[in-house]
């Protein structure tokens, strides 16, 4: 995994100020160092820039970036460069085809299969790849940028355009390191974090002029101007197979997919939840290991004293630690107890809205961010169960009608709960609730219709999409940027496009037996877990429910109320936020997903207020 950046301007000539824009290409991957400090470069041509900070997964020795090659073609010629984050997973396949077109390999690295596939297939040559990727490739000859970014969306791909000028990189930080590109807040932007955020509409970047290429697309930039193509989308189709065929193809793919990923010159290890997907994925990639004589690094997650205040609830009934225990029994690894205190955690909310530049998921970001810190100083490359729950139906949305039936977002209806103290006339002059249900209606409008199918069927294709389009992308988010913070690669082999492509059209019948949900999954996975984890009702990432994260929270939120200068307090009415914090938190009905409620809403907001004082944002 890496971090890349770059610019391009037709008017320009950049080497006549060689020395400042190199310096410009040179401070964008500054900024990208957390996300691989083991080497760097930058290119710089008469119209185009690019900059690469790279964290050595494959051929670590001849795998440097940016790449450039040149080579033979019918109209002569040809030079090419490439910066890439990511990995490919079917290089393999790839290269025999490639060699056979006459291309000379000089390194094991997946960069030049992709770069050399680009030169021999064209633009679409994204199609051929399974993968992980965010990539910019620069064709000298056809003066020319293409931008990419895998089909589900794992790995970000900010871009803005001005004054002729298109700049991109991994995070929104590369970006601002150019002249042209300063962080501002329009009325849009906010209306993304307070109606919306956690979440962000697709190719949506909440920065002034800032957007990203959406999931399955690439752009080309020429002196023409920017053109978006889109070359991968869900598609609806009848399913025909039985269910024991169902079955059996999705172990197929699961599996696949995990030995796929794999692939690395440097050890892998998995997070191991005690949920039935991290579990998978563990299994198998302990057993692969083993098959080569190793022992798989595998790490659990906690919350000082959850033993003490865990408190059950509809959406997180258990704990996970008895399940982890179990799953250690049956699976041999090198196992890693991890633990976070409450005082950490709040410290930590401020470092992940530096992880993302953006306000995010609270105490769940700031957790995964201490946690990949410190698995990060045991391993570069982490498997992990992401996933399997938006496309499998794991969410209580699925299949309990009060939510599934919402008019709006299932996970974030209720706007009433994000905006019990907000200023009224932010609310009124914001039109927040109409913003979140105009983005609802436009995405149930691409939803790719069955001729045929009944409205029930209907309604859970298009509550499968909104979860692949929205709340699948918010935990990618997530996951890339507290991940990569600490230089740690996460790789999601659950949402390899194969498995999603063809479990989106699996009826819900095959889906959710018995009451319970992902019964596919569980059938297809039966022979990799003990009964108890096979049969172990859903919960999610876990979070503390210790009194003590509340009081700092409050104590936080409240100096921020006392601060006529904070940013972010002419959104708020303050009597009420006061009396918000002085109330009861309703801990079991969250207004974001399942873990953000009462409490995770003063750190929403601790977060905004840090954001807008971080970036000089006003309103």
């Amino acid at each position: 995994m890496c971090g890349i950046a770059g610019f391009c301007n037709f008017k320009q000539n950049y080497p006549e100020k060689r020395p400042y824009w190199e310096s410009v290409l040179t401070e964008m991957h500054k900024t990208l160092a957390h996300r691989g400090d083991d080497d760097s470069g930058i290119c710089l041509w008469p119209k185009a820039g690019l900059s690469h900070a790279r964290l050595s997964i494959r051929d670590i020795a001849n795998g440097r970036q940016p790449m450039v090659r040149t080579a033979d073609a019918a109209s002569g010629s040809r030079t090419c460069a490439i910066a890439y984050n990511g990995e490919i997973y079917n290089t393999d396949e790839l290269t025999p085809e490639l060699t056979k077109l006459g291309f000379q390999f000089s390194t094991t690295s997946d960069t030049e299969v992709i770069l050399y596939a680009y030169m021999a297939y064209g633009p679409d040559f994204v199609t051929k790849l399974n993968g992980i990727f965010s990539i910019a490739i620069w064709d000298e000859a056809k003066e020319r940028l293409l931008l990419y970014r895998d089909r589900v969306g794992i790995k970000p791909h900010f871009y803005s355009v001005k004054d002729g000028t298109l700049v991109f990189g991994s995070e929104p930080k590369a970006l601002f390191c150019h002249p042209d590109i300063t962080p501002e807040l329009t009325a849009d932007g906010l209306r993304e974090i307070l109606a919306i955020g956690p979440a962000r509409t697709p190719g949506c970047g909440v920065f002034k002029d800032m957007k990203e290429v959406v999931p399955g697309h690439y752009l080309i930039w020429d002196r023409d101007g920017l053109r978006d193509y889109r070359y991968w989308d869900l598609v609806s189709r009848e399913h025909t197979d039985s269910y024991e065929k169902t079955v059996e193809k999705v172990s197929w793919l699961v599996r696949d997919s995990v030995r796929r990923q794999m692939i690395s010159d440097v050890p892998v290890c998995t997070f191991l939840s005690g949920g039935i997907d991290s579990s998978i994925v563990t299994a198998l990639a302990a057993r692969h290991m083993q098959e080569n004589g190793e022992t798989l690094n595998t790490f659990s997650f906690d919350f000082t004293e959850n033993d003490v205040y865990f408190q059950s609830n509809s959406f997180q009934p258990e704990r996970d630690l008895p399940y982890v225990n179990i799953m250690l029994t049956h699976c041999h690894t090198n196992h890693t107890y991890l633990e976070c205190d409450q005082r950490t955690l709040v410290d930590m909310l401020y470092t992940a809205v530096d992880a993302k530049d953006l306000p995010g998921m609270t105490d769940v970001d700031a957790s995964l961010l201490y946690f990949c810190s410190l698995v990060a100083k045991h391993n570069k490359v982490a498997l992990t169960g992401e996933c399997a729950d938006e496309i499998f139906g794991g969410y209580p949305w699925f299949y309990r009608r009060e939510l599934m039936e919402r008019d709006g977002f299932p996970w974030s209806a209720d706007m009433s709960a994000r905006t019990c103290f907000l200023a009224e006339d932010f609310c009124r002059d914001l039109h927040l609730a109409e913003y979140s249900h105009d983005r609802y209606t436009d995405t149930l409008a691409a939803v790719p219709p069955l001729p045929g199918e009944s409205a029930g069927a209907a309604r859970r294709r298009a509550i499968a999409y909104l979860n692949i389009k929205w709340f699948m992308q918010t935990l990618l988010d997530r996951m890339d940027r507290t991940s990569m913070y600490s230089g740690l690669e996460a790789r999601v082999p659950l949402a390899d496009h194969r498995i999603m492509e063809y479990v989106f059209n699996v009826p819900w019948e095959m889906k959710y037996q018995n009451g319970v949900e992902k019964t596919l999954l569980r059938d297809a996975c039966a022979d990799l877990l003990p009964p108890e984890l096979l049969h172990r009702k859903k919960s999610p990432y876990p979070k503390t429910y210790h009194p003590g994260y509340e009081k700092l929270l409050a104590e936080r939120f409240c100096s921020i109320l006392e601060n006529k200068n904070a940013p972010v307090t002419p959104l708020l009415d303050v009597a009420k936020a006061k009396e918000f914090v002085a109330a009861q938190k309703e801990l079991g009905k969250p207004w974001f997903g399942q873990l953000m409620a009462g409490p995770q809403l003063m750190a929403y907001f601790i977060q905004i207020n840090y954001w807008m004082e971080k970036y000089r944002l006003s309103l």
